[in-house]
């Protein structure tokens, strides 16, 4: 799909998470560290095991509202608040000692407006494509989100350890310009707004959710998910942690890999994979059965990350990550287009919010890893990596396609666009 015949809110949505994501991912990933080191490990694990919990709970919320309410004024307002989020915690890192508790205050703030934001974003994204293009769709976002993801390790490898203030300072710059963008460019077509039926507005925003809840096959997905996205997660909280501490520095020439550095070479070789392979991969796969390719991506998927875990020598942590990388290509366009199909039309921000659980479970799954991985062996860690991304793949199988199999003589052997992802 050309560049050109993309729908005006894909452009804009894709254009500003590039340069937000390149900034952010500068940052983000050493969050685990950042706060580990200025306080300990323990406090650092418990604090972001909270910030995940509050933000499933709002990105519920966030759900609602966007189902609720015009999607782009609640982009407008989440984008603003985020942009005022960073600026404090840039403000807190001036003083000789850190305020690290208005850092961490204003950190939960941006996880709260970021939760809020993120339903509305996704389902404007559904609205703006169809079944038939969407693999495409995501396909050409994943290159973009990891190239963009790819210039910010490469600038937190760099500038992290002794520019801190500067990276968070270009981070308030480009959040505040992206809701300048989203009020200029972007388009809220979604007129068929969820109307209110009960008088509670908590109780409505339960029973909004009842469907979502009692869909079985998509309840799987989104739990598989979890078990998925948790390996890829541990990355940056457990495994970085443990390179830090346990890494032995190695010279290549006249650069010194270290603990933190090597952290940043997996990122930017997870990243840079994808940039010059993703589209190869999926004119690939699009020749096979969509089934067996998304077994044999998450094989390849879980056997890279359970060994990443736990490998302390620099040419096996790439090798490896390379196998991980080249797993994660192959599923995870199939992954996102047959959830996205799940959805009802009219429930797209409140599916959409429900599917982020993957994502926070998968973080609060990966936040644990740092108070588990303080006492278990790393190897320990390895199995228990690899026990998780199992489940979740036969979770995630048979949530997309069990339902294709007993509704197979009726619908052709495909999922409806009612059903599930």
């Amino acid at each position: 799909m050309k560049w050109k015949e993309l729908p005006q809110n894909i452009k804009v949505r894709m254009i500003t998470s590039f340069f937000n994501r390149a900034v952010s991912s500068a940052v983000m990933p050493f969050m685990a560290l950042f706060f580990a080191q200025e306080m300990n490990k323990i406090w650092a694990g418990a604090f972001l095991i909270m910030t995940v919990v509050i933000g499933f709970v709002i990105n519920l919320v966030g759900g609602y509202i966007s189902d609720r309410f015009p999607r782009k004024k609640v982009l407008l307002t989440t984008s603003w608040l985020n942009a005022f989020f960073f600026l404090i915690m840039t403000i807190s890192l001036f003083p000789q000692d850190k305020r690290i508790w208005l850092f961490a205050g204003a950190y939960i703030g941006f996880i709260i407006t970021s939760s809020l934001g993120r339903p509305a974003m996704h389902a404007i994204i559904i609205d703006s494509t169809t079944p038939e293009n969407r693999k495409a769709v995501y396909a050409l976002d994943y290159w973009l989100v990891n190239l963009s993801m790819a210039i910010g390790a490469a600038l937190g490898g760099l500038l992290y350890l002794n520019h801190q203030k500067e990276l968070f300072m270009m981070l308030t710059f480009t959040s505040a310009t992206i809701p300048i963008a989203y009020g200029i460019w972007l388009q809220d077509q979604f007129k068929d707004q969820l109307k209110k039926k009960h008088q509670n507005v908590f109780v409505d925003l339960i029973q909004n959710y009842r469907i979502a809840f009692q869909d079985t096959a998509f309840v799987k997905v989104v739990a598989g998910s979890t078990f998925i996205f948790a390996a890829e997660f541990s990355l940056n909280s457990y495994i970085g942690i443990r390179l830090a501490e346990t890494f032995k520095s190695v010279n290549i020439g006249g650069f010194e890999l270290a603990g933190v550095r090597m952290l940043s070479v997996l990122n930017i070789e997870n990243m840079l994979l994808v940039v010059c392979f993703t589209f190869l991969i999926n004119r690939y796969t699009d020749r096979l059965n969509k089934k067996n390719a998304l077994l044999i991506g998450l094989i390849l998927y879980g056997i890279g990350y359970a060994t990443v875990t736990s490998a302390n020598t620099w040419y096996l942590l790439i090798a490896f990550n390379l196998i991980a990388t080249m797993g994660e290509l192959i599923y995870s366009p199939i992954r996102n287009a047959e959830q996205a199909n799940m959805i009802p039309s009219d429930k797209r921000g409140s599916y959409s919010a429900f599917s982020n659980l993957s994502f926070s479970g998968a973080d609060l799954i990966a936040r644990s890893t740092i108070i588990i991985g303080a006492f278990l062996m790393p190897t320990m860690m390895s199995v228990y990596i690899g026990a998780i991304v199992m489940i979740g793949t036969f979770l995630v199988y048979t949530g997309l396609f069990a339902r294709s199999w007993s509704s197979g003589k009726v619908m052709g052997g495909s999922v409806s666009a009612s059903g599930g992802k």
